[in-house]
This record gives structure tokens, C-alpha cells and sequence, in this order.
């Protein structure tokens, strides 16, 4: 595909907008773009996505002074010194760049910038400075006010919560990692065999109390049943005739 640069025109025909100053949020992504061209001119841009394309000068966009949200994901960029005058900006995704440490000073003075990614696991998106074995401590040296780091909160409200918890996955992932391979463990019973049977229930105290109390009503009702008998047969017998 044909590489392309950002005219007035296609700004226009994107965002329906005749004046560029009118546009404040911008999307021009896989667009072949190489050349930011006229970009500048959207001085009241306050997001845009300039991700997978071919850009590799970032200075037109010096001139953007109320940016807060830039994505700059999947281009060509080493260089990130015209950013230093965004003083605005807060989210800035570099992730599939050429982004050393060195180009990174470059924007360690913007005040507002909390979010920061370098690096997307899901899109397979690094940099050179992810290599970094103390990567992490790297930037948070550089970035002391930063709170999202590669789409991980690393300060503020939940950040300790949340390094606990990936600690844990890490030390769990270690484990599997290093635990032997075609090692079949066969599965154990919960409980035994003996377990689900039927058993006889023992006569309780209570319970035998009850069975004696129904048999002595039991012989109580005989008794009354015979006492009805003779009171009747008394009854019926001839009075003695004085």
C-alpha cells in the first residue's frame, strides 16, 4: 500500500469538520500514515490514535498543547522529544515502538502524564527499554507520579492490593514452571468405601425410655379392657334373693 501523509483534506473528509481548530478527537489508525503533515493545525485536539502506521517524526504534533490522550501504538518511533511541549497529556501509549530509555527523558517533565504503556502483552507490542531486566523500577524512577504502567496500576488507590495479588500468580506460574513434566498423579477417594453404608442406629436413651412408656400404656389399656369386662359381667348376674 501506498505510504500517506495527513493533508487538510483528509482531515476534512474524516471528521466532516471544515475548520481543523472545530476537531477534538481524532481516530486515524492503519492508515499507511508516514507523514503527520497538517496535524498540527488541530490545535484543540484532545485525543488522538494514531496507532499501527508507519510514522517515525512525531514534530507536528509540538504544536498540540491540550492533547491528553495519545496513541502512537504499532508506528516507528524512536524519538519522543516533540512531546516534550504536551504539557497536557496524561495517557500516552508507546507500546510497539523503538523506545529506549534515553528517548524516554524526553517527556519525564510532563506533570500530567499517569498512564503509560510500553508494552501489550495481548498484542504482542514492546520496546527496546521492556529488555530491561529492572525495567519496571527504571521507570518508576524516571515517572515518580505515574499510576498505570503497561495497563497495571503501580500507585494510588488498589496498588498494593493489586502487586499482591500478581505476586501471587507469579509465584504460582514459577511453580508450574518448575514442576515435573508426565508426572501423573492418580486421584484419591475423598472418603472410604465404608463411608456411604447404611449403619444401624443406636437406641438412644430417650428412645428407650419411649418404648417402656408404651408398653405400660399398653398393659394399662389391658387392664382397663379387662376391668370393663367383669364390671359388665357383674352387671348381668341374678341380685341374691333375700
Amino acid at each position: 500500500d501506498e505510504d500517506v501523509k495527513i493533508t487538510v483534506e483528509l482531515l476534512k473528509s474524516i471528521t466532516g469538520e471544515f475548520d481543523l481548530e472545530s476537531i477534538l478527537f481524532l481516530k486515524l489508525t492503519k492508515m499507511n500514515i508516514c507523514n503527520l503533515g497538517c496535524i498540527g493545525d488541530c490545535v484543540n485536539l484532545e485525543r488522538l490514535d494514531l496507532s499501527r502506521n508507519d510514522i517515525s517524526n512525531l514534530n507536528p504534533l509540538a504544536s498540540l498543547k491540550l492533547l491528553t490522550v495519545l496513541n502512537l501504538s504499532a508506528n516507528r518511533i524512536s524519538n519522543l522529544d516533540p512531546l516534550y511541549s504536551c504539557e497536557n497529556l496524561q495517557n500516552l501509549n508507546l507500546a510497539g515502538n523503538l523506545i529506549s530509555v534515553d528517548a524516554l527523558r524526553s517527556i519525564t517533565k510532563l506533570k500530567n502524564l499517569d498512564t503509560i504503556r510500553l508494552k501489550d502483552t495481548v498484542c504482542c507490542f514492546s520496546n527496546p527499554v521492556c529488555m530491561n531486566t529492572s525495567y519496571l523500577n527504571t521507570i518508576l524512577d524516571m515517572f515518580p507520579n505515574i499510576k498505570i504502567l503497561d495497563g497495571e496500576r503501580v500507585s494510588g488507590r488498589g496498588s498494593d492490593l493489586y502487586r499482591l495479588c500478581k505476586d501471587i500468580d507469579d509465584s504460582l506460574k514459577e511453580i508450574d514452571s518448575i514442576r515435573p513434566i508426565h508426572v501423573s498423579v492418580s486421584p484419591t477417594k475423598w472418603v472410604e468405601d465404608s463411608y456411604w453404608e447404611l449403619k444401624p442406629m443406636q437406641q438412644t436413651q430417650t428412645d428407650k425410655a419411649s418404648e417402656q412408656f408404651f408398653e405400660l400404656l399398653k398393659e394399662c389399656r389391658e387392664l382397663k379392657n379387662k376391668a370393663a369386662d367383669v364390671i359388665t359381667k357383674t352387671k348381668r348376674m341374678p341380685r341374691a334373693v333375700k
